[in-house]
């Protein structure tokens, strides 16, 4: 919810201008955000300190925390920037890859589709790669001291997130109807995971799509991961037409044909 709704008066269905303090406040907030990333890109996420911050800004560390109560909070709002710049940028690639119109025919929607999902990965895979730091913070190894037990804004932003590839898996599944496994075939210690996963998201699909959505995920963020962190370099010096690849194989569980013929 934003400030601006926060301040709605609900009688009225319209939200209140924020005061000019508020304003402060909040462009002092994404100023803090935005220094702190530009700290971990530069220097890694071991100068992301608040003392570190306070000084890029002419601030005292003592009054960061009147915005901030705990490094660890900062940290979990430039997770939630984050996650919001990443998913902002695959919705919009996936809406430049397939404007809403209707398909003339099943052929025309496998090709719609085809560009849609080969979009959003490219575009995570972009995103990942000129984002090389904010992708080690969100997608590596938690920093020490960084509690991810809790729910907080980072873990909304990041269900957002992932709400933008689920979205695109759920109007595949609509459109195309790719076969998945039937439930009984699936280990019944998953098929129970499945369905706990499956109350998460609040959708009734079944569990065998479910598996499929997390098996199209292990294949692009592995194959994401692997070029980001330098795990391909032993190999390739350019992994791209290898993508290429993991696109066809995700394709291939969704009732697709990548490239399309």
């Amino acid at each position: 919810m934003t400030q601006a709704a926060e301040g709605a008066d609900p009688g009225s269905g319209a939200a209140h201008p924020l005061s000019r303090r508020d304003r402060l406040r909040a462009a002092t907030t994404d100023e803090i955000i935005q220094t702190a990333r530009r700290l971990l890109v530069a220097s890694g996420p071991e100068a992301v300190s608040l003392r570190a911050i306070a000084r890029e800004m002419g601030m005292t560390a003592p009054g960061l925390y009147r915005y901030f109560g705990s490094h660890e909070e900062l940290l979990r709002h430039v997770c939630a920037s984050l996650f919001t710049e990443l998913g902002e940028d695959i919705h919009r690639a996936i809406r430049a890859a397939g404007p809403h119109q209707e398909a003339a025919d099943d052929g025309d929607v496998m090709v719609l589709m085809t560009a849609k999902m080969a979009a959003a990965c490219r575009e995570f895979r972009r995103w990942a790669l000129g984002h090389q730091a904010e992708f080690a913070l969100l997608f590596g190894v938690p920093l020490p001291g960084f509690d991810d037990s809790g729910h907080d804004v980072a873990d909304e932003c990041a269900m957002a997130f992932a709400g933008t590839f689920f979205a695109l898996f759920l109007e595949l599944w609509q459109r195309v109807r790719f076969p998945v496994p039937a439930e009984e075939d699936i280990d019944p210690g998953l098929r129970d995971q499945l369905a706990d996963f499956r109350h998460v998201l609040g959708t009734d699909i079944p569990l065998g799509a479910m598996l499929t959505f997390l098996r199209c995920w292990t294949l692009l963020y592995g194959a994401v991961s692997m070029e980001v962190f330098g795990h391909m370099s032993f190999a390739l010096t350019d992994p791209t037409p290898m993508f290429e690849i993991t696109l066809s194989d995700l394709a291939s569980l969704v009732g697709l044909r990548y490239p399309p013929p």
